[in-house]
């Protein structure tokens, strides 16, 4: 199981910062830092299995992935 940034999310906030870089001329230093905004619960059910965790069916309910 992992709570974490999304990595999309991340991706796309590395080309805006790409973007204004190589096409806009910024300069790296002066960009502001970011935080993500957006992050995912994702829950890998045959681990949890293969050692042994039931995981509840309230989590797997609010995971946004849960791999099988």
């Amino acid at each position: 199981m992992a709570y974490a940034p999304s990595l999309d999310e991340l991706r796309r906030q590395t080309v805006e910062y790409m973007v204004r870089i190589l096409r806009d001329g910024a300069k790296p230093g002066e960009l502001p830092i970011q935080r993500p905004a957006k992050f995912e619960l994702v829950v890998d059910l045959k681990a949890a299995s293969e050692i042994g965790i039931k995981i509840p069916q309230s989590i797997l309910l609010r995971a946004d992935r849960v791999i099988e």
